[in-house]
């Protein structure tokens, strides 16, 4: 055997996020996604959505001659990419040689019988080209990284074929007309494409490549169309017995079938389509299909975030995840918009998933594996708090009947308790990187409560739901002392009297004096660069007051806001105006075009525009909403892809960044089409789809005041208004003993559990004039007291 020198190969490294197209089968019988861009096949997924098994495969065009024509596909083509039917995520690619010297036409299809794509190729020379040789290129990266596969020269029933191997899972790769030569080697050293570079053919033989990053190669007869199949399995035998029955059963069935399945889901959707269809995609159509193709049949439910890896050809097997993981957001964003294009059955299932990975505290983790395996550890409170607004959504839309609501709230009552026993602040607001009080996360906990307080209602809990309309009463109350300023520079720069920020830092953990004109260090920026003023800080997390039925789109501090927020993060580009996060994000290309490495500059989220364009709805400014939708359509990849980010600087050709178009960030971004598809229906219907009621009666209606304020230790409140009920929670029973006169007199009121597991003393203190102190401590059932005085000052 011939062995490949040159182990283990250079450092492997994944390949571009910025997307051309994604599919999958929607088949319980093919576990296989793909994606491609650049006129290529990049990451094939297997057996689940979570789990990348190759980095691309592509073709090379060369004159067999050492030091004459070669052409990669990705590189030296250009490329044209079509859906071969609305809604359905098939693909024709056309690569045309720059040179002119030929062409090469695929379709790519994942195979609804197999584990296995299938691409049906053809080069085409120019007219009097002739002696074109024709290989084929395929990196492994098997599974979730390229390091320690193996790749070999091997036969399945007298059919040539190459392997690999890796994290025990294989790949086979088969062409229908055979193979003229093949080698297996090792990347940037005995590889396909450095033989190729040399000779022009594959010269240099090697049958095995053992324990590295490894490349496989070989020779087709480019005279005749043909099809390759890359099958998969635990084992080589399994991956070649796929790839085989694949061939055998043809390209044209396999898109058949796969055809059928994806018109039959489409069928069963709202009408959401444009009424005239000018422009080159159904966007409604490609965001349906791009949802859809992020979940895996093997955990109902469970829809990764990207099928991608941002800036990926920067990264290698450190970056494990990507985005292939479940974040509990964006899961409740794509279920959100299932339910919003009629998919109830989808919505559904990601309900149920979720009820299946919550921690047994009842939050859920920043992001996992779709088996539940935490990826990173952080806490957002409001990945705890979305599932809740999900349920209270899928019932008023029918997905969960009343009869079902009981079965969800073993769900809902610990993820209450969870967030009233560590909210409001956060450890992580909804971008990832700081903690304090953020206005995204408090709307979401605060409309989260009082769709829990409507379950527990419904199911006869009436303590339950009074504990947690109280709960949040207070915080709504609190709001703007946490973080509304006004007189700042900024205030004045902008015209305004005040306006809500981005985020305030928790400061010693007492909530009466949350740091408001401290510094923040914002993630991301450079050590020189990362500490700013707290109140030079705003984005469009704010909006999330009104989008969630807080705050008045017509309020004037929102109105305030609006400003600073258009000074601060706007940007006119070409397809219209977009936003970035927040002022001084670094989470983006640097400025010069590299990519993210720790540091860099946001650039602008098209899925920030459809925000905006939900707030103009709750405005009333339907116009303008529609302005923003087309904005969105405009910043669509040549695919119809939304991307995570688009470049907002001048171009770099070079990098391929061209201002107004996808940067190269995630792309496909599934949380992103789900916006656009949620503002879809929020459009038919003239209204907010995902608008909680609740919290727009309560508080836009009603004006409802609290009548106690809440206390606990690990989140204590050093002052509260007059007249109010002073609620002190402890981690379990016991008696609180206070005094409200300097401790001349106290009294003792123990604990009570309304049913969610939290243990709270309601002291009678709404009688106590401004400038009264209430002194406090405890004993726990065993009678062990804390050893500690504490007070909370009654204000005006």
């Amino acid at each position: 055997m011939n062995d490949a020198p040159g182990a283990p190969g250079i450092a492997p490294r994944w390949t571009s996020s910025a997307k051309d197209g994604v599919g999958t089968a929607l088949s319980p019988r093919s576990a296989v996604w793909f994606t491609h861009s650049h006129g290529i096949l990049d990451e094939i997924y297997y057996p689940c959505v979570d789990q990348a098994c190759t980095r691309d495969c592509g073709l090379i065009v060369t004159d067999g001659l050492a030091g004459g024509f070669f052409a990669e596909e990705k590189r030296d083509t250009q490329t044209i990419t079509r859906r071969l039917a609305d809604g359905v995520p098939l693909f024709t690619i056309t690569n045309t040689c720059n040179k002119k010297r030929f062409r090469i036409e695929k379709r790519i299809v994942a195979d609804p019988a197999h584990d296995c794509v299938l691409q049906q190729i053809r080069l085409i020379p120019a007219e009097g080209v002739t002696g074109l040789r024709l290989f084929v290129l395929l990196a492994p990266h098997l599974v979730n990284g390229g390091a320690h596969n193996a790749g070999w020269l091997g036969n399945y029933k007298g059919a040539c074929m190459l392997f690999a191997s890796g994290a025990r899972t294989s790949l086979a790769l088969a062409s229908s007309t055979g193979f003229l030569a093949r080698s297996a080697g090792y990347a940037g050293y005995s590889d396909g494409w450095q033989i190729l570079q040399r000779h022009g053919y594959l010269a240099e033989i090697y049958d095995r490549a053992a324990d590295g990053n490894v490349a496989l190669a070989a020779e087709i007869d480019a005279t005749v169309p043909f099809t390759l199949a890359i099958g998969f399995g635990r084992t080589p035998e399994t991956a070649a017995f796929q790839a085989t029955a694949s061939l055998v059963r043809g390209q044209q069935r396999a898109e058949a079938e796969y055809t059928a399945n994806w018109r039959h889901w489409q069928a069963g959707l709202q009408h959401l389509d444009p009424t005239h269809q000018t422009a080159p995609h159904n966007y409604y159509r490609v965001s349906t299909s791009i949802l859809r193709c992020h979940e895996s049949p093997l955990f109902p439910g469970g829809a990764i975030a990207s099928l991608s890896i941002p800036w990926g050809a920067s990264k290698g097997d450190d970056d494990l995840g990507g985005y292939h993981l479940v974040w509990p957001r964006d899961l409740v964003e794509t279920a959100g918009a299932f339910l919003a294009c009629g998919a109830l059955a989808d919505a559904r299932r990601a309900l149920d998933y979720l009820r299946v990975i919550q921690e047994p505290d009842g939050h859920w983790r920043q992001n996992t594996w779709l088996d539940g395996s935490a990826y990173w550890g952080g806490t957002q409170m409001d990945e705890t708090a979305f599932p809740v607004l999900l349920l209270d959504l899928a019932f008023r839309n029918d997905a969960v009947a009343e009869k079902e609501l009981a079965e969800y709230w073993p769900m809902v009552k610990r993820a209450c308790a969870f967030i009233i026993c560590n909210g409001p602040a956060t450890d992580q607001d909804r971008w990832e990187e700081n903690a304090g009080y953020t206005p995204a996360t408090i709307a979401v906990e605060i409309a989260a409560l009082l769709a829990a307080a409507d379950l527990a209602d419904r199911l006869g809990e009436a303590a339950a739901a009074c504990f947690l309309r109280n709960t949040a009463d207070a915080w709504n109350a609190d709001i703007e002392s946490w973080i509304y300023v006004s007189g700042t520079a900024l205030a004045e720069t902008c015209g305004v009297e005040g306006y809500y920020l981005r985020i305030a830092g928790e400061g010693d953990h007492d909530l009466s004096a949350s740091p408001l004109h401290g510094r923040i260090a914002v993630r991301n920026r450079p050590s020189g660069e990362a500490e700013i003023n707290t109140d030079e800080l705003a984005g469009a997390d704010s909006l999330a007051l009104v989008r969630l039925g807080l705050r008045s789109a017509t309020d004037p501090r929102i109105l305030n806001t609006l400003r600073v927020i258009d000074h601060l993060t706007k940007v006119e580009l070409p397809q219209g105006p977009l936003w970035h996060r927040y002022n001084n994000d670094g989470y983006g290309e640097h400025n010069d075009g590299r990519p993210f490495d720790g540091t860099g500059h946001g650039r602008a989220w098209p899925l920030l525009t459809g925000e905006r364009a939900h707030y103009a709805i709750a405005a009333g400014t339907m116009a303008e909403a529609e302005r923003l939708r087309e904005t969105i359509e405009n910043s669509t990849s040549e695919g119809g892809l939304l991307p995570e980010q688009v470049w907002d600087a001048p171009d770099i050709p070079e990098l391929e960044l061209f201002r107004g178009r996808p940067s190269g960030s995630a792309m496909p971004l599934v949380w992103a089409h789900a916006e656009y598809i949620k503002l879809l229906r929020s459009l038919r219907d003239g209204a907010v789809f995902d608008l909680p009621p609740q919290t727009v009666q309560r508080y836009i209606v009603e004006n409802t005041q609290p009548r106690c304020r809440d206390w606990r230790e690990n989140w204590r409140r050093s002052r509260m208004p007059a007249g109010q009920v002073l609620r002190v929670e402890l981690s379990g029973p016991g008696v609180v003993r206070w005094s409200g006169d300097n401790w001349q007199t106290a009294q003792d009121t123990p604990t009570v559990d309304a049913g969610l597991g939290v243990h709270a003393a309601e002291l009678p203190t709404e009688s106590l004039p401004a400038g009264h102190s209430i002194e406090f401590t405890w004993h726990d059932a065993q009678g062990n007291w804390r050893g500690a005085n504490f007070s909370v000052r009654v204000t005006a």
